[in-house]
């Protein structure tokens, strides 16, 4: 089915604008009329699309008036590059989680008001735990997003989550923001999080940050179980081997834990 009307049209100009900055990007910097004659588009429609993408930061007038790519497509690019760096070094480690544990390990990001998962190992159990990778958890019910949130500060925390009250999956949820803060804490002080059948009766998540190069929590690591086989007595050592997994992912991104006090 194809778009019509308004739609269709953005739809076009996008298409448009978007072979434009490809054209620019294999070019490294061109004029008007030689990345006009590239796309196949008149000199007045690419000179609108310029004009837009030069606006936000995607393209930028050089000497000569030559284009080039801007910042913005810098950024864009670079965070493909690190999405894949997470995932190489991501998956190794996933796999000998599993190995270790014998339960599905998952790997999430934050996107929004969701952490969104990107990878998944799946354990090979009879009754396993599985995740639709691109499928968003809810941030205050999750261990990921917990993970992912308590090292940010409190206004982007509240910014991301609302005043609440939020959403009571289970009778074990956090629906206010004051419980939640309270629960980041316990988070930052153990080094990992939890989801203690917050989302869903009878399932029990353990969850730790992921950090990039800089110290920054770019990616949360969890593993899920049934509460039958994860259960009070087993946290611990779940906690331990998942923390150590999401610590080797930080250091293949280049994290050097701090040091140590004698």
């Amino acid at each position: 089915m194809s778009a019509t009307g308004e739609n269709g049209t953005g739809v076009r100009t996008l298409e448009r604008g978007l072979a434009v900055l490809a054209a620019l990007a294999e070019r490294r910097a061109a004029t008007l009329t030689v990345l006009a004659r590239d796309v196949n588009l008149s000199a007045s429609t690419v000179s609108r699309l310029l004009d837009t993408l030069v606006q936000q930061g995607f393209a930028e007038v050089g000497d000569g008036g030559a284009y080039r790519v801007g910042p913005r497509a810098a950024q864009v690019g670079h965070a493909y590059d690190a999405h894949d760096a997470l995932l190489a070094a991501a998956h190794p480690v996933m796999r000998a989680v599993v190995d270790d544990l014998n339960e599905s390990a998952n790997l999430a990001a934050l996107r929004g008001e969701g952490a969104v998962y990107v990878a998944q190992v799946e354990g090979r159990q009879l009754v396993r735990m599985f995740t639709q990778l691109g499928a968003a958890a809810p941030l205050h019910a999750s261990g990921v997003g917990k993970a992912l949130l308590a090292w940010r500060d409190d206004a982007d925390v509240a910014a991301r989550l609302g005043p609440g009250p939020y959403p009571a999956f289970t009778p074990h949820s956090l629906t206010t923001l004051d419980a939640y803060r309270t629960e980041l804490a316990r988070v930052r002080a153990q080094g990992h999080a939890m989801d203690d059948q917050e989302r869903e009766l009878g399932v029990r998540c353990v969850a730790a940050p992921v950090r990039d190069g800089a110290g920054r929590v770019v990616a949360a690591l969890s593993v899920s179980a049934p509460t039958s086989r994860l259960t009070e007595a087993e946290v611990p050592r779940f906690a331990a081997r998942i923390t150590r997994a999401a610590q080797d992912i930080s250091r293949a991104l280049g994290w050097t834990p701090p040091a140590q006090s004698v």
